[in-house]
This record gives C-alpha cells, structure tokens and sequence, in this order.
C-alpha cells in the first residue's frame, strides 16, 4: 500500500491554504515536504532552524534545505539559534533548549506568514520514544505525541499538526529511495548520547530481541489508547470550569476535582504557558499549593513561578 493512501490528512486538509513546515533536512521532513508537493500544496512555507550545534554540517543541512525549498518552489525561512548558549542561560537540557528555540522561531514565522498552522515530520518511531520517556519519567503515563495539538508562545497560538504519526521512518526511507529523493543524514543521531538516541539504538532493539514482538507498534498503540482516554479526561475538565476569565486557575473548583483531573488541571496550565519538563514530581508539588497549609510559591524550570493568591494560581515567567 502507498504511504500516500496512509495518511489520511493529506486528503482532508486544504491544499489552497497556506501552511508553515519544519523542515530540518532529515529523511522524515524531505518525506513530508515531497509528500505536500506532489499532492498540490502549493501555498507551503518551510522553515529550518540551525541549531549550532554541529557546526559545518549544521550549515549544510540549511543549505539543503533552502536548495530543497527552491527547487519545488517553496518560500524559505532560516534562521540559527545558540542552543548550547540557551542551556546555559535557562539551565535547561540540550532536547528541551533545542525545542523551545524551535518553537520561538516558528511562532516568529507564524506571525511573518499571517499562519499559525506548522507541519512537523514526526513519525511512528518518535511517538514510541516519546511515550517511553514519558512513562520512566512518570510525566504523562503512556501519552505520546498528539496529531494536532495547540501550544502557546508568548500568549499566542501556534497549531501543530503531524501528519505522519501512523508512519514507520523506515517506511519513509524506503519511499525516498525508490523516488530517487536525496536527504541529510545527522551522523549525530547515530552516537548513543543523548536519552533519544539510547532508546532507538539500545532499548528498543534490546525490546524486540527480549519480546520476539515489535515494540515501537505497541507503544505507538499505547499511545493511541492514551489519547482516547485522554480526550474523555479533557472533556471533563473543560466541564468542570476551572479557570477563570484570565486564564488563572481557581483554586475553589480545583479543591473539588478528584486527584487525576487535578493533575490534569496543573499539567494542562503549565504546558499551555510553555512550560516543559513536567513530571509527576513537578504536579505533585504544583498540587501542594491546593493545602491550606501548604507553599504559596513553587519554583518551575526555565525559571519561573507557580504562585497561589486571593484563592487563583498562575504562572509567573522569569
């Protein structure tokens, strides 16, 4: 079957609209932008950040790119970011430094471009890595990467959509091959270092040879079951109204909701205030604040706050 006719989006989605792709180079993202082209999006902006952190090969994927972007007749937005100097800064990891200047970049070309809508290339492979971590950090249980979802930069939206979630990258590689497509590879994400890297290279394989079964469908169908009762969990939150008018969270309706929604209550203020790294030790001293005779004040990563006053708790930035 083509990959084509697995990816549902491609046939609903408004080719006459104008869409925001990150495009870093790699088999995945050169997947999705060919993809995009050959099915008539026409009106596409791809958009590539480097990171600095490969020095003359970290240029030559920009090069790639925007060589890439001309040939199918794409406008292009490249930009450099210092991640190495961000972590320094804000004291974050190398992965979440690289994906906050990530997101600052496209919310910039979102507000250039007049569109808040940006196409990301993650495949099967990175959803069962994402729903590995989250689970041995205890953050979100087996809750992976979503189709689309919403994030907020500096107050304003930005939509992310994934269109090849339901895709293997090997599956991507192969069609990139028998299209006579070139891409770059990042000899980086050979070189077991980096937490991701581990778990593609040295767990999953270990998984697979332990199970006798492919590990990275069953998370990837983990994180599907996660979804469904995620959006159930989701509706029931909204039902129970708790934020106010200025988007602070009423500590009041807050106290009333059982353990896990509360939970969800937190994790769902503090991720659409950009705040990441949240683990169920961050939640559960969030939640402390709900104590009458608890903290008033919880330090978050990236530095700021999560405070609690006149019964409302809100995040204060740094």
């Amino acid at each position: 079957m083509a990959i084509d006719s697995r990816i549902p989006w491609l046939g609903s989605a408004a080719r006459g609209a104008r869409w925001l792709a990150g495009i870093s180079g790699g088999a995945d993202s050169v997947a999705l932008l060919h993809l995009l082209h050959r099915h008539g999006f026409r009106k596409v902006v791809v958009c590539h950040l480097d990171h600095r952190l490969r020095g003359r090969a970290s240029a030559a994927d920009a090069r790639f790119v925007e060589k890439l972007a001309d040939r199918l007749g794409y406008p292009c937005e490249s930009a450099t970011a210092d991640v190495r100097a961000r972590m320094k800064r804000h004291g974050e990891s190398m992965e979440t430094a690289a994906r906050h200047a990530r997101h600052e970049f496209f919310s910039a070309c979102a507000a250039k471009h007049r569109c808040r809508r940006i196409l990301l290339a993650h495949h099967a492979d990175d959803q069962a890595e994402t729903v590995l971590w989250n689970l041995l950090r205890g953050s979100h249980g087996l809750r992976g990467m979503r189709a689309a979802q919403e994030i907020r930069i500096a107050g304003k939206p930005l939509h992310i959509i994934r269109p090849l979630l339901g895709l293997r990258r090997a599956e991507l590689v192969q069609w990139l091959r028998e299209h006579s497509l070139d891409w770059r590879e990042d000899a980086s994400n050979r070189e077991a270092v980096a937490v991701r890297n581990r778990l593609r290279h040295e767990v999953f394989p270990l998984l697979a040879e332990i199970t006798g079964r492919d590990p990275v469908a069953a998370f990837a169908r983990g994180a599907e079951d996660a979804a469904e009762r995620a959006a159930f969990e989701m509706a029931m939150l909204h039902q129970a109204k708790v934020e106010d008018p200025q988007g602070r969270l009423h500590l009041p309706a807050l106290r009333k909701l059982p353990p896990l929604l509360a939970r969800l209550a937190v994790g769902t203020h503090l991720t659409g205030r950009g705040i990441a790294d949240i683990d169920r030790a961050l939640l559960e001293r969030a939640l402390s604040l709900l104590e009458p005779d608890g903290p008033s004040v919880i330090n978050l990563p990236g530095g700021g706050r999560l405070s609690r006053r006149a019964g409302r708790i809100w995040v204060e930035t740094a």
